[in-house]
């Protein structure tokens, strides 16, 4: 399958709402097998075990992608791995994981400030409430029209002692 229709073909399938979950994965795993470098395919896999609620087996489709050399592969896939897999680390409880992935994240359009949002939900995940409520709060900060440096105060002192 040529690269072009393999992605339309994985758009589509995401676009489907027709589709349970089961089917999304059965079928993405048959595109994963004919993509045009396996990094891509363990990703598009790994996205549809996750959305359908199997984040153990999404877990290691993610692993199998970064293995593979999904950052060299495809920056903008990376990226967008990068909080998909977090988010499923939080799931599994594996919190310290996620908070340290998103940490590290990269800046990247296709994710924008998605990487803070889901870092502040592992860090209160891992009961670090004020700091999650911070870092919630520095990722909106940007996009306010006014009121910006009392907002980024209050964040501040939120894990000042």
């Amino acid at each position: 399958m040529e690269t072009t229709e393999w992605e339309r073909a994985v758009a589509a399938l995401w676009a489907d709402e027709t589709v349970d979950d089961q089917q999304r994965i059965d079928r993405m795993r048959g595109l994963a097998d004919a993509a045009q470098h396996p990094a891509i395919g363990a990703f598009e896999l790994g996205g549809a075990c996750d959305s359908g609620g199997r984040e153990a087996e999404a877990d290691v489709h993610y692993a199998a992608a970064t293995a593979a050399g999904l950052p060299d592969v495809d920056p903008t896939r990376a990226a967008q791995m990068v909080v998909q897999h977090a988010s499923t680390l939080r799931n599994l409880g594996r919190t310290d994981e996620a908070i340290a992935m998103l940490d590290d994240a990269p800046e990247h359009p296709a994710t924008g400030t998605a990487p803070r949002v889901f870092l502040a939900l592992a860090l209160h995940s891992a009961g670090r409430h004020d700091e999650a409520l911070r870092v919630a709060i520095e990722a909106v900060e940007p996009t306010l029209p006014r009121y910006n440096r009392s907002v980024r105060a209050y964040a501040a002192a939120l894990t000042e002692h």
